[in-house]
């Protein structure tokens, strides 16, 4: 046995200079390498004009994606100051570009509110990008600067006179660590539209030069009308509440309105942030307005003296609502900025939110309306709570008692396991035969699963495909969703790539996003990609997973003698074809899906499974053309 040296000394210590330390480990500062991490990138510069904004010194801000894939911002603010900065003495522009840590937003004297916390965003990107040129316009000239991969290669050049003011970036990520430089233009205006929400009387451009896509949004209602946008395909119980103030230095915005639906869509912001994991402000306003309803609903006499309060998520139901704080001092809890985690924040939204809303109550006749439902919503709960027991029950004991239709795999351990859901007994059947059988399990469902967006938890529990995949999966469900009972590391969904397997796949993305989405957050659900054609050209035999693709390969086969055979479901595959095309792991395709945007991906599933007719007929007709591999 070879002995391993024990020695560690000071000389196995090393230390990262300058901007080293984020292209070592990237994910620390943009959250990951992918697509995810390269949109992150551009909201980091953004957010920088965006603090511009908030400071009331911007209200225009231009972002360009360029035909060579790099993307530049451009503002309106103050300009990015140059001049010697006394700690370094260097440049005020290169230190803020180049030295972590280095901002306007620390001492309270540049930004009394800004989206930055740790003054590393943009020598972040800089770090991250092939190049970076940077041009300031400040107290009547202009300034320019160049970087590659973090390091300056020029000085900071004074370009002479010039009228106007502000900041405009430009910056090429650095595709050695970044796995791609494809932007979806969507994510980004999704987002862009947002901040044009949250920031009244700011417009926002955005241009895509690949294909001559633009968008532009600007909007005075502020947070009403994001409500209204959100709830526009819903039928809305009452008119908007609205309440605006500040508490102690913080300025809190909150909206809401209920629906008739069954859903809740609650978003939160810090400084023009989507804090997605929530937060302080966003407990301080659901304890509040839990506390509002049950203090109203006993002063009616609607809560009787031996009735328990509603629970939150009774008061929750059908609740859409927004929650934005603009503060000097934002604790997040890491560079992505998910999560607020100021103490503070919850005892200043609820005392704002809180004695407003109780008034509101007090006076409109709405309250009424939100008071019956929230009975029915409890009235439902305690039979959901039944059901769901009697599925957890099920579920908690051993393997055997699992649905009959499963067929599980011999691997115990999460991290080594997967579920595939697969549509009918036929592709289940080649499913089974095709499978590792040590590490991938098969639970075929009967039919299309009840659409859950028109149904109450405790509906959609009588479903036996529903229970069926609670079981399965093992982590159960709603409130009682417990992330480390999950059986399988990767739940995916396996269909037809045809109209009735879209059908199955929008129903099952419905019932992950409204019941168990932190299975989508914590990235553990995935679209399996079957082939489309089999392609068999003399002795060779291959497979394509697209028309492009398929029609690609027959023009470099001209000549040949090729057979084509077009799989119109997966029970057309034989079991070994199944294996070998989208089941092996070192073959196969597979979708992640993820939810870049929530407020979009409520919408879209509200317009999609909910009842208003002629938003999902525009929605269809505007996005027939954008659908691939589909089998009509």
């Amino acid at each position: 046995m070879t002995e391993r040296p024990n020695h560690y000394s000071a000389e196995d210590i090393q230390v990262l200079e300058g901007l080293e330390a984020v292209r070592r480990r990237p994910g620390m500062y943009i959250g990951s390498t992918d697509q995810r991490g390269l949109h992150h990138l551009v909201f980091e510069v953004v957010d920088n004009s965006i603090d511009e904004a908030l400071a009331g010194y911007c209200d225009r801000i231009e972002v360009a994606i360029h035909e060579d894939g790099s993307v530049s911002v451009q503002d309106n603010g103050r300009g990015i100051p140059v001049g010697i900065e006394r700690t370094t003495g260097k440049n005020t522009l290169e230190v803020v570009h180049t030295v972590l840590h280095a901002g306007g937003k620390f001492g309270g004297g540049g930004y009394k509110v800004a989206s930055g916390l740790h003054g590393v965003g943009v020598s972040a990107v800089n770090a991250l990008s092939a190049w970076l040129e940077v041009e300031v316009q400040y107290e009547g000239h202009r300034y320019s600067q160049r970087y590659e991969r973090g390091r300056p290669v020029t000085e900071v050049m004074d370009l002479g006179k010039a009228e106007g003011r502000g900041t405009r970036t430009r910056f090429l990520p650095d595709t050695e660590i970044m796995h791609s430089l494809d932007y979806r233009f969507r994510t980004l205006t999704q987002r862009f539209r947002e901040m044009a929400f949250l920031t009244r009387g700011l417009t926002l451009q955005c241009r895509d030069e690949r294909d001559g896509r633009e968008a532009t949004y600007h909007f005075e209602g502020g947070l009403k009308a994001f409500l209204h946008l959100l709830n526009r395909n819903r039928k809305r119980l009452h008119e908007a509440f609205y309440v605006e103030g500040d508490v102690d230095g913080t300025h809190i915005e909150v909206a809401l309105q209920y629906t008739d639906g069954y859903a809740e869509s609650v978003f939160s912001f810090a400084n023009n942030i989507n804090t997605v994991d929530g937060g302080t402000h966003l407990t301080g306003f659901r304890s509040a307005l839990t506390r509002s309803l049950n203090e109203y609903a006993r002063n009616a006499g609607i809560i009787k003296e031996n009735e328990g309060n509603f629970s939150g998520e009774d008061v929750r139901e059908g609740l859409t609502a927004i929650v934005s704080v603009k503060l000097a001092d934002p604790q997040f809890e890491s560079q992505t900025k998910a999560k607020l985690g100021n103490a503070e924040l919850q005892g200043q939204v609820a005392s704002l939110f809180g004695e407003a809303f109780g008034k509101w109550l007090e006076k409109d006749p709405a309250a009424r309306t939100i008071m019956e439902k929230a009975s029915t919503a409890r009235r439902a709960r305690v039979a959901a709570r039944q059901a769901r027991e009697l599925v957890l029950r099920k579920t908690a004991l051993e393997t055997s008692t699992l649905p009959g239709k499963l067929a599980d795999c011999s691997e115990r351990s999460p991290e080594r396991t997967e579920l595939f859901i697969v549509e009918g007994e036929s592709a289940g059947g080649s499913a089974k035969q095709g499978r590792d059988r040590r590490f991938q399990a098969i639970l075929p469902l009967r039919g299309k699963i009840l659409n859950v967006e028109k149904k109450r938890m405790d509906h959609a529990l009588e479903s036996n495909e529903i229970k069926a995949l609670i079981q399965a999966m093992g982590c159960g469900i709603g409130s009682q969703f417990d992330l480390s009972n999950l059986r399988y590391g990767k739940i995916i969904v396996m269909t037809d790539a045809d109209v009735d397997g879209a059908h199955i796949i929008t129903l099952l993305l419905t019932f992950f996003f409204r019941y168990v989405d932190e299975l989508i957050t914590s990235g553990h659900l995935f679209l399996a990609q079957p082939p489309l054609y089999r392609i068999t050209s003399g002795k060779s035999t291959e497979y394509v997973y697209s028309e492009e693709e398929k029609d690609a390969r027959v023009a470099e086969l001209n000549g040949s003698h090729i057979e084509l055979q077009r799989y119109k479901g997966l029970g057309e595959m034989n079991a070994d074809q199944l294996w070998e095309t989208t089941m092996n792991p070192t073959a196969r395709q597979l979708l992640q899906v993820t939810i870049d945007d929530a407020a979009s991906a409520d919408r879209v599933f509200d317009m999609l499974m909910g009842n208003d007719v002629p938003p999902r007929r525009k929605f269809i007709q505007t996005h027939a053309r954008e659908v691939e591999n589909l089998d009509i």
